[in-house]
């Protein structure tokens, strides 16, 4: 046995097959639920996997996961990785360029798609001749070849009976392309398992042996329940699942995020561990708690972490207010580098996001790839089980990940300081960062400070060029409903307080929405073209 995903998930099922794995709730209330044990889950995916080998598909090809969450997305990944095949998530929010961009880039022969997505799908087809299989999810019009998921499963073997896996079979992430195309981060599975999954034991020592991780769960107990409420395709959400798999706990997720029914859930399910991304999902969980669902019994809820965004201390302080008993983590990582550490006690407040980081995580000098003296500006760093590189993109692979002292270094987008202690303060990505008169403005700092204010429900902060700066800071501003429209007067005294003269926005956009991603995080391109038509 091997440190790979498949073989340590059946190993799990092994030792307690009647356990309840997976529950998923279209919408509570509406019937539209399915539950699946260890030994259910286990057999569906073998199910896919056999079909998808009955089809042609060989180990080391590409299927793409175009779904919203459901047991089928999950199911479609066990079998994949059942099969050697290599699942690559696929952005559901993608239009048809995007698409035909991530179909050819990825290389994908194969894709599981739900009946909402045929019509884009219809369109990138003739553009992607590489495509020679799909399965979908749904009873629409197939208007193409097609196999519905239901004849898939129904026709392969319940069974187990593949081919010996291996540690180096690949888990391509493909990043959420918020600010360029996205990119495929390849992951040896063993190297995915120490990085993205803590060795099987995410707050403990990791497992020193594949076998450990099944012995674990025999000596343990039940009675946790992890939800993922972001999509699966983000990829945060589904290794939170495998880290619930890998304790052989239970696993809860939702079609779409709603808040309402998020909390509903967590009342009828008994949550303890809820993950989200950042305050664009926090902050409509906490409307919800302080409005129409005022009174929700979250008492077994004993954790909130996010990852991919930044929970701003405004909104972690009015979440406390509510649920005092529930431990809020601002969690660090990336698709290519798995976690790194957790934001201290105080970050936010007046303070820079402040990470105690794990020891394979450094800052460096981007240019001489050394550590940087306490003090100077770096970028983050991590070391050890790294991923391969990006897929398809030998220059960015080259720029991105590096050999020292023999062992291999992947650079991260965020710039960053470290203090005497350790302590790493995270500045923002060197990509958005914006250069004003020769000094540097990161927009998360800018944007930690609007979120302050009692009016701002959510803001973006860009860089938009300037005669006399270069760039001007713009803040492109989402207000709480009901609340006055203020001047960009009034919101540059109020951002005085936070804040350093030159990092005050010049300039002030009103808009109805913030634009992010499905997972929440930020569309940069997205504020940054808002900002340049509005000064126009």
């Amino acid at each position: 046995m091997e440190y790979n995903l498949a073989d340590l998930f059946e190993s799990v099922v092994d030792v307690v097959p009647e356990r309840e794995a997976l529950v998923y709730v279209d919408h509570p209330g509406t019937g539209a639920e399915r539950r699946l044990t260890y030994a259910e889950l286990d057999a569906a995916a073998n199910r896919i996997g056999h079909h998808l080998i009955d089809a042609g598909i060989r180990p080391g090809e590409h299927l793409g996961l175009h779904l919203y969450n459901g047991i089928e997305y999950l199911q479609t990944v066990f079998g994949c990785l059942k099969a050697r095949i290599v699942p690559v998530n696929v952005n559901y929010r993608y239009v048809e360029e995007e698409l035909v961009y991530l179909y050819r880039d990825a290389d994908l022969v194969a894709l599981v798609f739900d009946e909402e997505f045929t019509d884009r799908l219809a369109a990138a087809l003739p553009q992607c001749p590489q495509l020679r299989h799909l399965v979908r999810v749904g009873a629409a019009e197939a208007r193409m070849p097609v196999v519905s998921f239901t004849e898939a499963e129904a026709g392969g073997s319940p069974g187990r009976g593949f081919p010996a896996r291996s540690g180096d079979d690949q888990f391509i992430i493909y990043t959420g392309g918020t600010t360029g195309m996205p990119k495929g981060v390849m992951w040896r599975q063993e190297d995915l398992f120490f990085s993205g999954l803590g060795g099987g034991a995410p707050t403990g020592e990791p497992v020193q042996k594949p076998e450990e991780l099944a012995e674990r769960v025999a000596a343990g107990g039940s009675g946790i329940t992890f939800f993922p409420t972001p999509p699966l395709m983000h990829g945060t959400s589904t290794l939170t699942s495998f880290i619930g798999f890998n304790f052989g706990q239970r696993v809860v997720i939702h079609r779409k995020f709603v808040p309402e029914e998020v909390l509903r859930t967590v009342e009828k399910e008994k949550v303890t561990s809820m993950s989200l991304v950042g305050d664009a999902m926090l902050r409509p969980l906490i409307d919800a708690l302080s409005g129409p669902m005022k009174g929700t019994d979250c008492s077994s809820m004993f954790s909130v972490s996010s990852s991919g965004a930044v929970m701003s201390e405004t909104v972690r302080r009015q979440f406390q207010e509510l649920l005092p008993n529930v431990m809020l983590l601002n969690n660090y990582g990336s698709s290519e580098s798995g976690f790194n550490g957790t934001a201290t006690a105080d970050s936010g407040a007046g303070q820079s996001f402040r990470i105690r980081v794990n020891s394979r995580t450094q800052v460096v000098d981007p240019a001489t790839n050394e550590p940087v003296a306490p003090g100077e500006v770096g970028r983050v760093a991590q070391c050890g089980h790294v991923p391969l590189g990006y897929y398809n993109d030998p220059v960015k692979t080259a720029e991105t990940f590096f050999e020292k002292d023999g062992r291999r270094w992947v650079l991260l987008g965020d710039m960053a300081t470290v203090d005497e202690e350790g302590i790493v303060t995270v500045l923002g990505r060197g990509s958005q960062c914006i250069n004003t008169g020769g000094e540097k403005v990161y927009p998360e700092e800018v944007e930690q400070a609007l979120k302050s204010h009692p009016d701002v429900y959510d803001a973006l902060v860009a860089g938009v060029p300037d005669a006399k700066w270069g760039n001007h800071v713009a803040a492109v501003v989402q207000l709480r409903e009901g609340a006055p429209r203020p001047s960009l007067e009034d919101v540059q005294s109020y951002c005085r307080t936070h804040l350093a003269g030159y990092k005050i926005p010049r300039q002030l956009v009103i808009t109805e929405t913030i634009r992010r991603s499905p997972s929440g995080k930020a569309d940069y391109r997205w504020a940054r073209e808002v900002a340049v038509s509005a000064d126009r």
